[in-house]
């Protein structure tokens, strides 16, 4: 049994979404990649473990980039975890972190190693606290003045980016260079470094990203793969292994996708 909390406000960032999850017994749990920088901050008495395919582990609070768990390659596991999951917009995430996710390089980097002893007070703090709101309204002061302080991405990058996520995915990337009036190598170079991932790799994780939802919503797999800009559903299978490691048919009983319907209301594709 998950207990699952939202905050009764939106965040005063835009592009910052949370939830709040208090898990007795979390066993072998597949992360699926998300269009999103990821941050966790625990506070509970236990400990959530990232397990990797080639054995590497990582403990506590966490930040990762754009896509963590591509392949099947990371599970989540623990004992009486209790936690703030934040999901940062690639837009606002080198602002908030003090880093920009290129410089994670598809890796899962400790909390604390991104902001030392802020990392620990944070952390405290939510433990201090008795309610969820309190604790989303303590993150989300935190993360308004880093952002605050922070360096925003070029507005050429960042008007890309929102073409590729209000298109879900069904956009052509050689086009936007032009329409932000730049050559396609400078565009190209500025929303990797920026956003930590290549353009036409993200606009494949949007693509994804929108169509894992709709399957695990119990739409079928010809019909998604038709509207959601695949060629076929052989297409579709394809990019849904090469991202999760599993078929469709596995990845619509994914517990990390149907959760998202409760933590993330609203963000998530067309139910």
């Amino acid at each position: 049994m998950w207990d699952v909390a939202c905050p009764q406000r939106p965040s005063r960032v835009a592009g910052v979404t949370m939830a709040g999850f208090r898990v007795r017994d979390l066993d072998a749990l597949r992360m699926v990649p998300h269009p999103a920088v990821t941050l966790l901050v625990e506070f509970g008495t236990g400990s959530p473990v990232l397990d990797y395919a080639a054995g590497r582990q990582q403990r506590g609070s966490v930040v990762a980039g754009p896509g963590l768990g591509s392949g099947g390659a990371v599970w989540a596991r623990g004992e009486n975890v209790e936690c703030v999951q934040v999901r940062l917009s690639p837009v606002i995430a080198r602002a908030v972190l003090g880093v920009s996710p290129a410089d994670l390089d598809g890796a899962v980097v400790a909390l604390d190693d991104l902001w030392g002893r802020e990392a620990s007070r944070i952390r405290e703090r939510l433990g201090d606290v008795s309610s969820w709101q309190d604790r989303f309204a303590l993150t989300d002061a935190l993360l308004a003045r880093r952002h605050e302080a922070g360096p925003p991405v070029d507005p050429e990058v960042a008007w890309a980016w929102d073409r590729i996520v209000g298109g879900r995915g069904l956009v052509r990337v050689d086009g936007l260079a032009g329409e932000v009036g730049w050559s396609r190598k400078r565009l190209w170079s500025r929303f990797r470094s920026q956003l930590g991932l290549p353009p036409k790799r993200a606009v494949k994780l949007v693509r994804f990203d929108h169509a894992a939802h709709r399957l695990v919503a119990g739409e079928g797999a010809a019909r998604v793969a038709a509207d959601g800009g695949y060629a076929d559903q052989s297409h579709l299978h394809r990019d849904v292994v090469a991202f999760t490691g599993v078929t469709p048919a596995t990845v619509a009983d994914e517990p990390f996708l149907a959760v998202d319907d409760i933590a993330w209301a609203g963000h998530g594709a067309p139910r």
